[in-house]
């Protein structure tokens, strides 16, 4: 084997071992043990060789550190005799950090404190001071705090962008309505969630001659307020997108702007930029227009009421009685857009979402998250809106931000098919190319099979991740060859940036490539490291939030599905999403069982557990330290050695 020198960040693993994840697009993961970490820890830049490896995975050794990655982080103090030391809640950071006498006098043993980085011995624990506590270890107040400052999310926003965004003021004048399209004599409304306060957009519709529709999708113009280079911009771009929690919103933009100054609240005139698009009865765009235009929205819907008034209820329908024909035609419409989305290839992957919901009281409820018609329909038409303006923009070759989803790479994708084959699918692939089709038709096939819930999630993990890019190579999972976010600026910069680069066009300035050629390439690389920083603290506070629900359960039986296999025991997800470990020695009284990576499989040589499986289990405890639901199998009809195999049949 050729070896190589590759530069590459480092993916910790709280076994000590760590992934070298490699700057350069395109290159597979490494896997580096302990041994070869040369002091190397989660999160560090480093300079490192591949080696020849054990043949079932690449690996790699570290040559050298060029930057260290975490210089600050949140754990649990605990005293010793020399000092103290803090355990670090970010779990792939495998070193505990020594706090020398002095450094962290104000912490006392079980505080969670932010703990920031002074020094690295070699062949020693990181050395560091305490900079702040934060509260008690398991209190409720302190965990989420902890998780917050891990994920460096920000708490307040700084003086002078308050300032500035207390200076705008929100009534629509005459000068705001030059150069704008006058939409405030049309029937337009929002659907949102319960207890959603930042409406962002709005949908109107009519219907046309010869079966086709009229349908407007009207975007709050947060360009018009937040001006490129201001103190409001500047901040935005540092925080890129909006975190959502269960209790708390931590906002890209200050309140001011989100739930007053930009929000399409019903019946206040409001400044949007909106895409009007004539669909025909096939579901395709025949016709557009991008315009900056003023709504004054009709009425504030939520998705049960939608849901509801499609449902036929008779209280509602009289409620809502001058806009349930639009609805009912929205709800055509979405049934013809669903429709031509899957006849292109659209992969809709079933993959449990949950929702978290907690009352006055701070009681906690988890279930499954609602995707009902009503969701559908405003995911379809913000969907159309994203493709039109992608596909405006791209033949136009100006400066742009698209939201893009690569293809799977061909270890995976060699890896994904060598799976299927494992199940005795006849999964044919077309030599050097892949179409989503092709994964499309794989989920179809598989349909009512019991291998179904195991190829979605293997099909997930095939895949790669959607990221913005100002070079547009596609959407592979929704099989598309142009697609944007245009439609959330109040809670993502991209679809800020490309609403003034829009608006900047539509003007008729020329300067698009001086003004925003650079700046995008920065804006898509911030924007996608930031909503992967917030995807990850998302989980990490509804994870939180699982266990402390589940911990009202310790002792009582569900079933489950097997959503995750390692070599020391299996992830299971009840049908609520919430999610626990079954350890190995639970499991089988034998001292070694056998784990098939590629396979996704765990056998004592007479059982094997299957990623996808249905099991029962008893909830045995909540690790809050480890932040982990711990439970045990109990039936033993569930975990026999069936094989989960779909039909034979050729895809």
């Amino acid at each position: 084997m050729k070896r190589e020198i590759i530069e590459g960040k480092l993916q910790g693993n709280e076994r000590g071992y760590a992934f070298l994840i490699p700057l350069e697009d395109g290159k597979e993961d490494y896997f580096i043990p302990h041994s070869d970490l040369k002091g190397a820890m989660h999160g560090d830049t480093v300079l490192a060789e591949t080696t020849d490896g054990d043949g079932a995975r690449t690996t790699a050794r570290v040559l050298k550190i060029l930057k260290r990655g975490i210089t600050e982080l949140v754990g649990t103090y605990f005293t010793c005799k020399s000092g103290g030391f803090v355990s670090p809640d970010e779990r792939k950071y495998y070193n505990d950090i020594f706090i020398p006498f002095g450094k962290g006098v104000r912490a006392k043993a079980g505080d969670k404190v932010v703990c920031k980085i002074l020094s690295y011995p070699k062949k020693q624990n990181p050395e560091g001071i305490i900079t702040e506590v934060l509260g008690r270890q398991f209190e409720r107040k302190a965990e989420l705090k902890s998780i917050l400052r891990s994920f460096n999310l920000p708490d307040k926003f700084p003086k002078e962008v308050l300032s500035e965004a207390n200076a705008l003021n929100e009534t629509v004048t005459e000068k705001d309505l030059e150069n704008r399209k006058d939409f405030r004599g049309l029937t337009t409304f929002t659907i949102d969630g319960e207890d959603a306060r930042d409406f962002d957009d709005a949908v109107s519709i009519k219907q046309l001659r010869g079966g086709k529709y009229l349908l407007g999708v009207h975007i709050a113009d947060v360009s018009h307020y937040v001006k490129g280079g201001g103190a409001i911009d500047k901040e935005a771009f540092t925080r890129a997108t909006s975190v959502y929690f269960p209790e708390r919103v931590i906002p890209m933009l200050p309140e001011t702007l989100c739930n007053d100054v930009c929000s399409l609240k019903e019946g206040v005139e409001r400044l949007t930029l909106s895409c009007v698009m004539t669909v025909n009865k096939e579901g395709k765009v025949v016709d557009y227009e991008i315009t900056p235009a003023v709504i004054k929205s009709t009425a504030r819907l939520t998705y049960n009421k939608v849901q509801k008034i499609i449902d036929g209820d008779k209280t509602l329908i009289n409620e809502y009685k001058s806009i349930v024909k639009d609805i009912l035609l929205m709800n055509e419409l979405a049934d013809i857009l669903i429709e031509r989305r899957d006849l292109d290839g659209s992969i809709d992957l079933d993959v449990k979402e949950s929702a978290i919901y907690v009352d006055n009281q701070g009681e906690i409820v988890v279930k499954p998250a609602p995707r009902d018609k009503a969701h559908r329909i405003i995911e379809e038409f913000m969907i159309l809106a994203n493709v039109t303006v992608a596909e405006y923009m791209f033949y136009l070759e100006k400066p742009f931000i698209y939201r893009v989803h690569e293809d799977p790479t061909e270890e995976k994708l060699e890896n994904f098919y060598a799976f299927l084959a494992g199940l005795g699918i006849n999964a044919k692939r077309k030599r050097d190319e892949i179409f989503s089709k092709d994964f499309q038709s794989i989920l179809k096939n598989a349909e009512g099979t019991p291998a179904y819930t195991l190829i979605n999630r293997v099909m997930l993990r095939s895949m790669q991740k959607a990221k913005y890019s100002p070079i547009d190579t596609g959407h592979f999972g929704l099989s598309l060859d142009h697609y944007c976010h245009f439609t959330s600026p109040i809670r993502r910069y991209p679809d800020l940036v490309i609403h003034r680069i829009i608006k900047d066009l539509l003007s008729g300035k020329n300067n698009l490539e001086e003004r925003y050629g650079e700046f995008v390439f920065d804006a898509a690389k911030q924007s996608s490291e930031m909503e992967k920083n917030a995807t990850e603290a998302e989980r990490a506070v509804d994870e939180y939030y699982k266990l402390l629900y589940i911990s009202d359960f310790i002792g009582e039986e569900f079933d489950g599905v097997i959503s995750g296999v390692m070599n020391f025991g299996i992830f299971v997800e009840l049908d609520s999403g919430v999610e626990g470990l079954v350890k190995s020695e639970t499991i089988s009284s034998r001292k070694r069982l056998t784990h098939d990576e590629k396979n996704y499989t765990l056998s004592d040589g007479k059982t094997t557990f299957r990623l996808g499986q249905k099991v029962k289990i008893k909830v045995v405890g909540v690790n809050l330290g480890d932040r982990r639901a711990e439970f045990m199998l109990v039936d033993k009809l569930c975990c026999e050695n069936k094989k989960i195999v779909a039909k034979r049949r050729k895809m």
